[in-house]
């Protein structure tokens, strides 16, 4: 259905066979049948090979991939793909990675579905790929290994740490094949982006839902609203409210869930129930992370509950570099805002040591960073700072 939303969107599919010959699969032709769901024309994409596929495992996947003529970014993401659904199936089978081995999907028509998937970001040079959160549907599918719940155990795997939610459809609505692209390309899951949107593709897939078109839908454009100094991702914000444990604990706290994957936590004074006063707890992650700080907050503190939600941010772009003091190196994060000017701000973990280590005021050594940067950045220098006085 990836592949056809791509097809319909203008993607040739003797160009996609033509790429795809490079991976020495055989005799392989790609079909793309004009069909339509609901009344809505889409694409249903068949891949037909002269002879029946070998049975792979993940390393052979991977020696033809790496073997083949790709260009290293489509190879790139199409191992990347690979390498989930082989981390999957690998915890759910409790066998070594390069052991697994692949029953659909390390047939010739789920690699064409993957490396095309590739081909087809490449082929219209996409910047970054956002994605609606995952339906998984219900009920029971047939597999090599037999008949297995919906989601498929490899599935499930697949999509931890991204939005899902049931649906009330009776059947796969994300295979393992799909679930590993979607999990590699997208960069957020929400709401559509601000977008000036340029085309829009629907792919078909093979069964008729009661419930609606059974149609992939993807759009292609270009981004509004923001300049291109700003990052843009999507991050989930994890709360909670605690009043009754000793506060002793919220520093430790704050460390964990750093460790953890955290990648900002705020305490907030609250007034709770019956006027006691309590501590709110927010933690911003990625969503991959959002199960390990959950099970932190959970373990960590005496919360009973825990609640959290996908929020879009936007960031400046950051990058850090070393200047040259009078105490010797220190890292600086430079930040960039909107309008092009630079920004500067020390370390603190670096300034705290270099000041224990050199027994001097913690101001005296942000003042040193301070001095540099203007001096030496002010010129085009990052190497010059005037003694101090000790």
């Amino acid at each position: 259905m990836v592949l056809g939303a791509f097809v319909d969107l203008g993607v040739s599919t003797h160009w996609l066979v033509e790429k795809i010959r490079g991976l020495s699969l055989g005799d392989v032709e790609i079909v793309a049948q004009d069909v339509k769901k609901s009344g809505i024309g889409a694409k249903r994409i068949i891949v037909l090979e002269k002879e029946a596929s070998p049975a792979r495992n993940y390393r052979d996947i991977v020696n033809i991939l790496e073997n083949g003529s790709l260009c290293d970014k489509v190879k790139n993401v199409a191992v990347d793909v690979f390498s989930r659904i082989a981390d999957a199936e690998a915890r759910i089978h409790r066998c070594e990675k390069d052991d697994v081995h692949f029953h659909e999907v390390g047939a010739v028509d789920s690699i064409v579905d993957i490396v095309g998937a590739a081909l087809c970001l490449d082929y219209f040079n996409i910047e970054s790929v956002s994605s609606s959160p995952l339906p998984l549907g219900s009920g029971f599918v047939d597999c090599a290994h037999g008949k297995l719940p919906v989601p498929a155990p490899a599935t499930l795997e697949i999509v931890k740490g991204l939005p899902v939610y049931g649906g009330t459809s009776d059947g796969e609505l994300v295979t393992p094949t799909g679930a590993g692209i979607i999990a590699s390309l997208s960069q957020g899951f929400g709401p559509i982006p601000d977008m000036e949107i340029e085309r829009v593709g629907y792919g078909s897939g093979s069964r008729e839902r009661r419930d609606g078109p059974n149609l992939l839908r993807v759009f292609v454009g270009k981004k509004i609203g923001q300049t291109t100094e700003l990052g843009n991702d999507d991050v989930y914000m994890v709360e909670t409210n605690i009043d009754d444990m000793n506060p002793e604990i919220l520093g430790y706290l704050m460390e964990k869930l750093f460790q953890d994957g955290a990648l900002d936590v705020c305490f907030a004074p609250v007034m709770m129930k019956k006027n006691r006063p309590g501590t709110k707890v927010e933690v911003l992650c990625p969503p991959e992370k959002q199960a390990d700080i959950t099970k932190c907050l959970f373990t960590e503190t005496s919360t009973i509950g825990v609640r959290y939600h996908l929020v879009h941010r936007h960031t400046l772009k950051r990058s850090m570099l070393a200047v040259a003091t009078c105490f010797g190196e220190i890292q600086v994060k430079c930040t960039t805002d909107p309008d092009g000017r630079k920004r500067y701000a020390p370390e603190y973990e670096a300034c705290k040591k270099i000041a224990l280590e050199n027994n001097v005021p913690l101001k005296i050594v942000y003042d040193a960073v301070a001095n540099t940067v203007h001096d030496g950045f002010s010129h085009g220098k990052t190497d010059r700072c005037d003694k101090l006085d000790s």
